[in-house]
């Protein structure tokens, strides 16, 4: 009878595969964001730096889980028994954020705004609680610790050029994602900068070639996770 999983959440960097494995990366990420959503909604917490804080929050948000959805479940789906339903559970999660969060963008001067925000914020806490506690711990039964740095490597690169905005419409699954995704990154990256002219423009368009340059980088990336798992 195989043994139930062991949440991440308590474990330490060496029972995870280090500090470079997937495991830690995520476990940093999630803390990122809990911590972030946590000061979004202190009380002092003067408007401008809240309105930085919330882009911070959704770039995080983002780029995590695109690259948890080109890299981690596919493996996870070859790995664990119940991969598919797992993997399928947490992209309803990850679409149900999308269209929250596309929402809030669309209407700044929405009255219920700040509720649904709070909605948005609940739901990628239980996202994270899904991800630890019951899809992760497949990816510590199945790999060493030497994979798992890889694919944590693997994971880093293709978040590096992972959309940073919601986009309902693209698939949450690899290859339609990547094709579909990976472009939309530059424009993202290039709103997330500055807009005008001066040197803030000139890197934002710098940023937004890279991004698409690095298509080729994502699609060799993910290969290569799929490769050594």
């Amino acid at each position: 009878m195989t043994a139930p999983a062991v949440p991440i959440s308590g474990q330490d960097a060496d029972a995870l595969g280090g500090d470079d494995s997937i495991l830690m990366r995520q476990r940093r990420d999630h803390a990122r964001l809990d911590a972030m959503m946590n000061r979004y909604r202190s009380a002092d917490l003067p408007p401008g730096e809240r309105d930085r804080l919330w882009l911070d929050i959704v770039q995080l948000v983002f780029s995590h889980a695109f690259a948890e959805e080109t890299v981690l479940w596919p493996l996870l789906r070859r790995v664990a028994p119940d991969g598919e339903a797992l993997t399928r559970r947490v992209e309803e999660e990850h679409q149900a954020i999308n269209e929250l969060i596309a929402r809030i963008e669309r209407s700044p001067d929405d009255p219920r705004r700040a509720e649904w925000i709070q909605e948005a914020f609940a739901l990628i806490r239980e996202d994270i609680r899904d991800e630890e506690d019951e899809l992760l711990p497949h990816l510590r039964t199945a790999f060493d610790d030497r994979k798992l740095r890889r694919i944590g490597a693997a994971w880093e690169a293709v978040r590096a050029t992972a959309p940073t905005r919601p986009h309902p419409g693209v698939p949450r699954r690899p290859p339609g994602n990547a094709l579909r995704g990976v472009p939309l990154s530059a424009f993202d990256r290039l709103r997330d900068l500055t807009p005008g002219s001066g040197p803030a423009a000139r890197r934002a368009s710098l940023v937004a070639a890279g991004a698409v340059a690095a298509a080729g980088a994502v699609a060799l990336a993910v290969r290569s996770a799929r490769r050594r798992g």
